[in-house]
C-alpha cells in the first residue's frame, strides 16, 4: 500500500525542529531528544526533505559507541551499554578523524522535497525520495572519497534533512516510507560488496543473513542468479530461506564441516570475529572475499599462506562508485526487490530500538519515524 503522508509543501515550515542529537561518544544518554533544533535551509545545490522514515543502522551506533576507534578490538555488542572506555575520540569514526558534536545521526532518510536551494529545479518540491548514504558531493568526488550521511553532516533523526540535490533520488513505488527509508545504507552497502566483487551465478555465502545488509545480500545475490547459502540463527532459517536463501546454516556450526573446503565462490561477510579464518578455507581457489563490517570483532587471525597460495582476492567495501545506488532505485522500480521491515517505531524510542538492534533478534531492518511537523 502507498504511504499516504503527504509532505506540506505550501504551508509554512517552521523553525524549530524535533531532532536527536548525538552529544558525544557513549551509551544511550548521549542520545537526546530536543524540540528546539534550528530547521535546517537548504543551500545552493542543495533540498531540504521532510522526512518521513529513517532507518536503523550498524554505522550510527558504531560512531556513538565509538566502535571505529583502533583502540577497539571487541564485538560492537560489547559497547552496547555504555560505549567503549577506551577509545581514542581522534580516531573514532568510519573516516579515522574525530567527531563533531552535536551531529543529528540517520544514514538512512526517505521523505518528501519541500523546499530546494540555489540552483536547483523548483518542479523537485513534493517528490518521495531516498538520499544516497555514501555522499561524494561534500568530499570532492574524488575517488575512494566520500561522507556519510548522519556522520560527516547531519542526516534523518530529525524532522527535516538537508542533502546534495544530485543525491538525493526520487522513487516511483508504492512503498511505504519505512520501506523506503530501509534500503539507502544497508542495501547499497550489499549491492557495493556484490558490484566489488563482481558476484554472478556462483556459489555465494553470506554471513550475518538476517540482518540488515546480510537480508539484502541475499535478495541482491539471488537477484543475480547466485546459488546463496546464509549463515544465521537457526530460529531465523525460515524467513531467510523465503527471502530467496537455497541453504541456511546455523551460525555456531563449523562452516568446513558443513560445506567443505573450497566449496563457495564468493564470500559476503559482515561479522569476522574468531571463526574467520575458516571463510577463507572455504573459498575456491581464486574465489573473492568481500567485507563491509565485523560485528564479531575486528581483529582476526590471517595466514598469508592461504591468500596467496590460493589465489584468493579481497576487497573492502566503503566507497560505491555511482552506479551501485543508482541500480538500487532501478531495482526498486522495477520490483525486483523487496526489503524486510521488522518494526516502526516513534523516533523518541531510539535508544530503546538501537538496542534492541544489538540484540539481532529478527530480520531485517528497524525504522523510527519521526513526529509530523
Amino acid at each position: 500500500m502507498a504511504d499516504s503522508r503527504q509532505a506540506g509543501a505550501n504551508r509554512p515550515i517552521p523553525p524549530r525542529m524535533t531532532a536527536v542529537l548525538l552529544t558525544g561518544h557513549g551509551g544511550p544518554d548521549v542520545l537526546e531528544l530536543r524540540e528546539d533544533v534550528p530547521t535546517p535551509e537548504p543551500g545552493p545545490g542543495e533540498v531540504l526533505i521532510e522526512v518521513g522514515a529513517a532507518g536503523v543502522n550498524n554505522t550510527d551506533i558504531n560512531t556513538r559507541i565509538g566502535w571505529y576507534s583502533k583502540k577497539v578490538g571487541a564485538a560492537t555488542g560489547a559497547g552496547r551499554a555504555g560505549g567503549f572506555d577506551e577509545i581514542d575520540p581522534d580516531d573514532a569514526t568510519w573516516t579515522g578523524r574525530p567527531m563533531t558534536f552535536p551531529r543529528i545521526q540517520g544514514a538512512d532518510c526517505c521523505g518528501r522535497i519541500v523546499a530546494v536551494g540555489g540552483g536547483v529545479d523548483a518542479g523537485r518540491v513534493g517528490e518521495r525520495v531516498i538520499v544516497r548514504t555514501m555522499l561524494r558531493s561534500y568530499a570532492g568526488g574524488g575517488p575512494y572519497e566520500c561522507w556519510t550521511f548522519g556522520s560527516e553532516c547531519d542526516g534523518a533523526f530529525a524532522q527535516f534533512a538537508r542533502a546534495p540535490a544530485a543525491e538525493t533520488f526520487r522513487v516511483r513505488c508504492d512503498w511505504t516510507d519505512a520501506e523506503l527509508a530501509s534500503i539507502p545504507c544497508s542495501w547499497s552497502t550489499a549491492e557495493n560488496m556484490l558490484h566489488r566483487a563482481a558476484a554472478g551465478a556462483e556459489r555465494v555465502l553470506v554471513t550475518g543473513a538476517s540482518g540488515g545488509v546480510g537480508s539484502a545480500a541475499v535478495q541482491l545475490a539471488r537477484r543475480r542468479g547466485a546459488h546463496v547459502i546464509a549463515v544465521a540463527a537457526q530460529a531465523k532459517a525460515g524467513e531467510i530461506r523465503g527471502i530467496g536463501a537455497h541453504r541456511v546454516i546455523d551460525r555456531d556450526a563449523d562452516l568446513l564441516t558443513e560445506l567443505g573446503p573450497d566449496s563457495v565462490d564468493v564470500v559476503i561477510d559482515l561479522v569476522a570475529g574468531k571463526a574467520w579464518p575458516a571463510l577463507l578455507d572455504l573459498l575456491r581457489r581464486g574465489g573473492r572475499y568481500a567485507c563491509a563490517g565485523a560485528i564479531a570483532g575486528p581483529v582476526v587471525a590471517l595466514d598469508l599462506r592461504t591468500l596467496y597460495l590460493k589465489d584468493l582476492s579481497f576487497f573492502g567495501c566503503t566507497f560505491q562508485e555511482d552506479i551501485v545506488f543508482e541500480n538500487l532505485v532501478r531495482y526498486i522500480e522495477r520490483g525486483e526487490i523487496r526489503p524486510v521491515v521488522s518494526g516502526v517505531f516513534p523516533l523518541a524510542r531510539i535508544a530503546e530500538v538501537q538496542d534492541m538492534f544489538l540484540s539481532k533478534g529478527f530480520v531485517g531492518k528497524l525504522v523510527l519515524e519521526p513526529p509530523p511537523s
